[in-house]
């Protein structure tokens, strides 16, 4: 009797067909490890309050010396500059988390179990480059009007030449400067994801990724100057921030083909992690 009836269940059980993996399921299902985790949410929160809270803090220490400031520093002081400075310490926030973004489920094992689910791997990696990439974007556009507008309302009314000091994000190249660095942010953040899908380990992947953005090209100051001219435009660090960049400044690349030459570094990175992604146990 037992058989009798558990028998056309069990059978029906084998004909259902199990879900199709598409690159949409798993998006989904990386947007879900995302948002989950209480650690990403803070580190995203930081690195958003960092790029905010360094615009306005340069802004009112400049506000308050400007009477006493001298003529030299009024004359060289850039208003757009020191609303753009929380970008250099915000890249190193979403740049951890991109490496930690993949290399957390290596640490933990749980890569085994997604790779199980989606046994092709390259539509993970995907997956966690276009959700990660638009949250960041998403993000990090906002941070970077909040942080322009709000400085430059703090410097508004202080003049040197009889001219406000203010920008307007009406002002030639500033809105490409703005939004540009919501762009470097996202460029970063996936950068650091592709060193977490090459290295596995989150300590090599923040230490390489913090090692090229931050400790090479200041040790290019060594050289001698013609050398450092000559090759610190194409770092990716100073190829990319020249986005946020407004007039023509001397041994920099200019803004379009800076941002496209540290997204050739990115797209180059990413391509390595998806290759290595294929032929690598896990």
């Amino acid at each position: 009797m037992t058989v009798t009836t558990l028998s056309p269940i069990i059978s029906l059980k084998r004909r259902t067909p199990a879900a199709r993996v598409t690159q949409r399921r798993v998006a989904l299902s990386e947007w879900t490890k995302l948002v989950s985790l209480r650690s990403t949410r803070y580190t995203l929160l930081a690195g958003i309050a960092t790029t905010i809270a360094f615009a306005i803090i340069p802004a009112l220490i400049n506000a308050s010396r400007w009477a006493t400031m001298s003529a030299h520093d009024k004359l060289t002081f850039n208003p757009l500059e020191s609303s753009l400075i929380g970008v250099n310490l915000a890249q190193l926030a979403l740049g951890a988390l991109g490496v930690l973004v993949i290399s957390g489920e290596y640490s933990t094992g749980m890569i085994r179990s997604t790779f199980a689910a989606v046994p092709k791997r390259l539509p993970v990696l995907w997956a966690k480059a276009g959700v990660f990439g638009t949250v960041t974007f998403v993000l990090a556009l906002p941070a970077m009007l909040i942080a322009f507008f709000s400085a430059q309302a703090i410097l508004h009314g202080h003049s040197f030449a009889g001219h406000d000091i203010a920008l307007s994000i009406s002002d030639p190249g500033v809105a490409r400067a703005v939004i540009g660095g919501a762009l470097y942010l996202t460029l970063a953040g996936l950068f650091g994801l592709s060193l977490g899908a090459i290295f596995r380990n989150t300590a090599a992947g923040i230490s390489t990724f913090a090692g090229i953005l931050f400790v090479v090209p200041p040790l290019l100051d060594v050289l001698p100057s013609s050398w450092n001219n000559a090759i610190s435009p194409y770092l990716p660090s100073k190829a990319g921030q020249a986005i946020m960049q407004i007039g023509n400044p001397a041994h920099t690349l200019g803004p379009w083909t800076g941002i496209a030459l540290f997204a050739g570094y990115t797209a180059l990175t990413m391509a390595a992690a998806a290759v290595l992604l294929r032929r690598r146990d896990v």
